[in-house]
Parts: structure tokens; C-alpha cells; sequence
């Protein structure tokens, strides 16, 4: 789908990046991850070409995109781009904002167009808001608006810079949802993403980007469990990760507390922490156990990763079972003491659940 050969970019004296070479299948999902100043942005405008190279090629279904000849507008509309900032037109109410493009480029008549951006307003939650303006929406209301009008034009590749820099927690959870989706639908999928968890989870390969380049690539487990090169390991390494696995109602739970401990300990997270982790689990497991694996011999997977620039504990539980979504369980049982106690020492919590593959994942 996407082929780089010796790509370069520079501004004056500053080397940007240089001879990028890679590819990117279709149906592809990849996440670019890197420190700030990089040039990861750099690279996706450069790929969109608002960014002219200095030298290399770009191909796109095997087209040159680099050469003079090429209809370069002809090519973006198969390409969607979504930035930082959403970029809505604000004197635009949500439909018109996702019609316009396709009326005024693809020519498409009105009705359609306008058919066509309801179906994408239900695929990101928000087809009552079609007759809102952007100033009356949220941020991460308005950052689906601006990923429903990118898929109004059809687009084969999505390239996604920082969605969610500009969005606190919850706004952020709603547009990774989206973008999630989109995964299933055979899109290919370029994401620069400062959220690590998401990149590993979603992602079918990693580009770590640093010395003016792809510094490293590989699978997500590969870059974030066994990467090979010092810098990458220095930068996953400011995000730490513990795992454990349970498979069986009778697991030594004083075992995974003392390895909980261990690894808190490791990286000078306090007592207080590592009672809230612990009670978190404790009372988590307990209610997973009595609604999901009655019979059924359990199987889940705990996550606790700690990081260095935020100094934010995130834990992540993953259980294979119908969906249940047990901060629901905590509405539905207000006398639920455990299930309170931890909704209310947690910054942020959320649940999702996709084919049985239910997912917690909690800030604390």
C-alpha cells in the first residue's frame, strides 16, 4: 500500500529525518512512537506530501506520489488525515462539515452525502449531534466528528497524528474506541500515539522514531518487551510493566502480592500505592470470579505499568468471557462497599469488550 525509499526531509541546517526507507501493507495498522522533536509529525506530513521531501520517493499503490506529473489532490482523497487540533469549520454545523468535502471533490448530490454522514455519525456515537456546531461539543465529541469526515471521503489509508494530545482521559478513551473500530474495517492505519498501551494493543507493527529516523521496527512485542537497541530500550523502559496470569479460582494470591510489592518497590512507588493496587485486584478478581467464571475455569490477565513521565500507575485487566462490565455492577449495587471503594480512589476507569475479550483498564 505504502512504499518509502530514501526519504529525507530538513529545514535549513536541521535534519529532520533521513533516508527512511520501509513499507506498509494494506490492511495495516502502525503505530509511530518516539520521543517529542523527533519528527514523527514531520514524517506523516511528508507522506500526505504537505511536506515536500528533500529527497526519496514516496509510492502509494505503487504511484510515485514525489513526481511532478502525479495529481497529488487526486491521490490525498484516498488518504484522510487527522490532526492534533480538529480542524472543523465552526461557522459549519456537524453534517455539513462531513458533506462538503464529498459534495464539492467527488461531487456527490446532497442526499447522499448527507446519508452517507449519518451512517458515519452512528459509527462514532454521535448522529443527534448532526445539526450541532463544533462549539458545542467536546473536545473528543469534536475529534470523532473530525475521524467521521475523514471516512466521509472514502479514504484507503488514515493517517492519525496525536488524536488525543489535546483531550483529557475520558475524551480520550472515547476516540481510541473509534479508532479501534476502524481497525476492522481494512483500512490502513498510520497512528503517531504517545499511548503506549494503546500502540501495543492495537498495533500490527511499531516504528520507533529517533536519530532522524525509524531508529527501530518490529511487532509490539517485540519493540515493548524484548527491543534491541539502547534507545529504544531506554525509552520503553520509562514506561515499566509488570504482568500476571490467572487460570485457575484457586491462584496463590499472596504470591501475585508479593510480586506486586516487588515491582512497586523497584520503581520507589509508595505503601499507599501498593495498597491501592492490591485492594484494586483484590475486590476486581473477586467480582470477575462470581459473575464470568462460576463454572468456567478463568483466564486473566493482569497489567500494571508505571511511567516515569507521568507518574501515573495504570492497571489493565483482560478476561475472556460475555460482556461484563462490573463498574455496571457497581451502579447497579450501590451496597457493593469493594466495587465502590475502588471506583472512587481510581482518576480513571473504563471497560470495553469486543468478541468476549472484555478489557479494564484503570488510572490510579
Amino acid at each position: 500500500m505504502i512504499r518509502i525509499s530514501g526519504l529525507s526531509k530538513k529545514f535549513g541546517d536541521l535534519v529532520v529525518f533521513e533516508n527512511i526507507n520501509t513499507h506498509i501493507l494494506k490492511g495495516e495498522c502502525v503505530a509511530v512512537i518516539g520521543p517529542s522533536g523527533t519528527g514523527k509529525s514531520v514524517f506523516f506530513r511528508t507522506i500526505a506530501m504537505l511536506e515536500k521531501p528533500d529527497s526519496g520517493h514516496i509510492f502509494i499503490k505503487g504511484v510515485d506520489i514525489t513526481q511532478k506529473a502525479v495529481n497529488i489532490n487526486q491521490i490525498r482523497e484516498k488518504m484522510g488525515m487527522v490532526y492534533q487540533g480538529f480542524h472543523l469549520f465552526s461557522h459549519l454545523n456537524v453534517l455539513d462539515n462531513i458533506t462538503l468535502a464529498p459534495q464539492l471533490v467527488k461531487k456527490q448530490n446532497k442526499d447522499n452525502a448527507e446519508r452517507k454522514a449519518m451512517e458515519l455519525l452512528s459509527l462514532v456515537g454521535l448522529a443527534e449531534k448532526a445539526n450541532s456546531y463544533p462549539h458545542q461539543l467536546s473536545g473528543g465529541q469534536q475529534q470523532r466528528i473530525a475521524i467521521a469526515r475523514s471516512l466521509a471521503m472514502e479514504p484507503e489509508i488514515i493517517l492519525f497524528d496525536e488524536p488525543t494530545s489535546a483531550l483529557d482521559p475520558t475524551m480520550t478513551s472515547e476516540v481510541l474506541s473509534i479508532i479501534r473500530k476502524l481497525t476492522k474495517m481494512g483500512l490502513t492505519l498510520l497512528i503517531v500515539t504517545h499511548e503506549m498501551n494503546f500502540a501495543k494493543e492495537i498495533a500490527n507493527r511499531i516504528f520507533y522514531i529517533d536519530e532522524g529516523g525509524i531508529y527501530e521496527e518490529g511487532t509490539p512485542t517485540e519493540i515493548f518487551d524484548h527491543p534491541k537497541k539502547e534507545k529504544t530500550k531506554a525509552f520503553i523502559n520509562k514506561l515499566k510493566v509488570f504482568s500476571y496470569q490467572i487460570q485457575s479460582r484457586n491462584f496463590d494470591h499472596v504470591k501475585m502480592n508479593a510480586e506486586i510489592e516487588i515491582f512497586c518497590q523497584k520503581y520507589n512507588l509508595g505503601a499507599k500505592q501498593v495498597y491501592r493496587i492490591q485492594l484494586f485486584l483484590e475486590e476486581l478478581i473477586l467480582v470477575i470470579f462470581a459473575n464470568c467464571f462460576k463454572i468456567a475455569t478463568p483466564n486473566i490477565e493482569i497489567a500494571i505499568s508505571y511511567s516515569d513521565e507521568t507518574t501515573e500507575t495504570t492497571v489493565m485487566v483482560t478476561y475472556q468471557a460475555n460482556n461484563f462490565n462490573p463498574f455496571h455492577f457497581e451502579k447497579e449495587d450501590p451496597d457493593n462497599l469493594g466495587m465502590n471503594l475502588i471506583t472512587r480512589m481510581s482518576k480513571k476507569y473504563e471497560h470495553h469488550c469486543e468478541k468476549d475479550l472484555n478489557t479494564v483498564h484503570v488510572k490510579l
